[in-house]
């Protein structure tokens, strides 16, 4: 089976196929010679999810899904949410980010965040959404050198280091785009 995975960032593509294990043949939006920005213009992770997927599935009408992942802090009432991306700026710098988020907690005693993905599936014209979360803390300074976005800052409940500390294959076990994609590999191999 082949899937288009609309995306232009190659740390998740490698992320994502990865977890995939080669059951099938991914396809970022770079293997397509396709590198123009996707739209995503929704309040939530969901519309954003399928505003992606559905803008490859009508340029191509091949079966595909997307995600967007946002870190919700409580203290900051779920921001930055669905512009973690962009919360410095819209830029998408990862270092403006993390500073402007250690700078709106300093000196708070709560630093419970989460990170949340949601996946957008088109499979034959149908619309399916999977999520996976995983609940950690946002540490007081940058930690490790692997990973990507808010990774050196956030320490995940199931580990004591954060994610940028631990190997990939680490962090795929735990990581909510892991739980994410493990829903929807569920999904795949579900007999239709």
């Amino acid at each position: 089976m082949e899937l288009i995975f609309a995306t232009n960032n190659q740390h998740k593509a490698e992320e994502i196929n990865k977890l995939l294990g080669g059951h099938w043949r991914i396809k970022s939006l770079a293997d397509l010679n396709f590198h123009d920005e996707v739209p995503e213009t929704g309040n939530t992770l969901e519309a954003n999810a399928l505003e992606k997927a559905r803008y490859i599935y009508e340029l191509w009408g091949k079966d595909c899904f997307a995600d967007d992942t946002g870190l919700e802090v409580d203290l900051l009432n779920g921001a930055p949410g669905v512009f973690s991306a962009r919360y410095a700026g819209p830029e998408k710098s990862s270092e403006k980010n993390i500073a402007k988020l250690l700078k709106e907690l300093n000196g708070k005693n709560n630093r419970k965040a989460r990170f949340r993905t949601v996946i957008a599936l088109i499979l034959n014209g149908r619309e399916i959404l999977f999520e996976g979360i995983v609940n950690g803390t946002i540490l007081e300074s940058e930690k490790g050198e692997k990973g990507f976005g808010y990774d050196p800052v956030f320490k995940p409940d199931e580990a004591n280091v954060s994610f940028a500390q631990m190997p990939l294959s680490e962090k795929n076990l735990i990581s909510h785009r892991g739980r994410a994609i493990k829903k929807l590999t569920e999904y795949l191999q579900m007999p239709k």
